[in-house]
């Protein structure tokens, strides 16, 4: 099909321009289970509740069992540092320099 190359590749480029790691912060854990069905039912109500809008934003950890430990999953969210993300207003407050 005509185009699919370009179109692939301006997705990718799209998508490593809005990656989290490109955007100082930090993951965090919101939920964890051993159970699959809840791991996928907690994910569609982020989705319709809009908690997460971007995918990129969502991880999913899977922590294979072995004999003894079952399997358990982990959904953690990114969430950006407010100081470095939001502009350096925040963080001049309490200087000295900055109060005159």
């Amino acid at each position: 099909m005509p185009g699919q190359r370009k179109r692939k590749q301006k997705q990718r480029r799209d998508w490593e321009r809005s990656r989290p790691d490109r955007v100082p912060g930090r993951w965090e854990p919101l939920f964890s289970t051993q159970v699959h069905s809840e791991l996928k039912e907690f994910v569609r109500r982020l989705h319709e509740e809009g908690t997460v809008t971007d995918p990129a934003q969502l991880r999913i950890d899977m922590f294979c069992g072995r004999l003894t430990h079952p399997s358990s999953y982990r959904v953690s969210v990114y969430v950006p540092d407010v100081e470095q993300a939001g502009g350096g207003g925040e963080s001049r407050r309490g200087r000295p320099e900055a109060a005159g």
